[in-house]
């Protein structure tokens, strides 16, 4: 029989978030592969667990979840955990977990701590729906092809930030962007924890004045429905109504329901297009 895997979250600050459930796990299980061995023995040595570590980290993750893989063959009963949070977030863990997927070997997840869901529930933010994006890519071309695409995202945004890049992750959200409503979250769970309810323009006045320190997670609003139709709608400003209706009746579109486009496109009413059409056919 195949062991088992078993994703536990630990306190992102606060040792206190720790579950009772992860406690009983990380205490029972054959082996914990932890992403810093260290930094995760203070955890257990505070709470008196002595099961047996070994490390799973990002420069490791593909041969050492072979590894691991073949221990889950033998029976093994495996704890994953990671520096802060739960596994496979932003987190070699996940590798792991598809692999085991893969061999129909078990996981189950052991809900706790996590810095994205901390944040976005603090920050007075849209919460209904939101983009997790993490960290952004450090390759300059895939990060201006994340960056655009932010731009477009209507759903609230969640991006982690270490303190020495958070002048220059500013303002470059701040250029693609422009000056969206945020929630600077800092420190979560722990002594000094904030949450700055800011704007994009604000945060960069504020960090002029304010050295960066700790960890940082931004929750900014997503672009609104408002702001992309008046976009939209700045965009035909340079053609007619006639130029507008005849790209339209050019593809098949008839004319009631290209006017009815229009009328979207430029955020108006059919009656304001009908009457526009009008008016341009009489100045001829």
């Amino acid at each position: 029989m195949a062991g088992k895997l078993y994703l536990c979250a630990t306190p992102i600050g606060n040792l206190e978030d720790i579950t009772l459930r992860v406690l009983k796990i990380l205490e029972e299980v054959d082996l914990i592969a932890a992403e810093d061995t260290r930094h995760s023995r203070i955890l257990l040595e505070h709470f008196d667990i002595h099961t047996p570590l070994t490390s799973y980290h990002e420069h490791n993750k593909y041969e050492k979840a072979e590894v691991l893989l073949e221990k889950l063959r033998q029976g093994m009963q495996i704890a994953l955990v990671t520096d802060a949070g739960t596994p496979a977030i932003s987190d070699p863990g996940e590798v792991l977990v598809r692999k085991c997927k893969e061999e129909d070997i078990p996981v189950t997840s052991l809900p706790g701590a996590s810095a994205c869901i901390t944040a976005l529930t603090m920050s007075g933010r849209s919460a209904r729906r939101f983009a997790f994006e993490a960290f952004l890519p450090a390759d300059k071309k895939e990060r201006k092809q994340v960056l655009d695409e932010l731009a477009q995202e209507h759903r609230t945004m969640i991006l982690y930030e270490a303190p020495h890049h958070l002048k220059s992750t500013l303002e470059e959200l701040f250029q693609v962007l422009g000056d969206r409503p945020m929630t600077i979250c800092r420190e979560l769970t722990k002594k000094y924890e904030e949450g700055i309810y800011t704007s994009l323009k604000k945060a960069l006045r504020l960090y002029e004045e304010t050295e960066p320190r700790g960890e940082y997670v931004l929750v900014i609003e997503g672009k609104s429905y408002q702001e992309e139709r008046e976009e939209r709608a700045a965009s035909y400003e340079s053609i007619s109504l006639t130029e507008h209706l005849n790209q339209y009746l050019s593809q098949g579109m008839d004319k009631k329901e290209a006017m009815k486009q229009m009328a979207k496109d430029r955020n108006c009413s059919k009656r304001d297009i009908y009457q526009g059409l009008l008016n341009e056919t009489e100045g001829e």
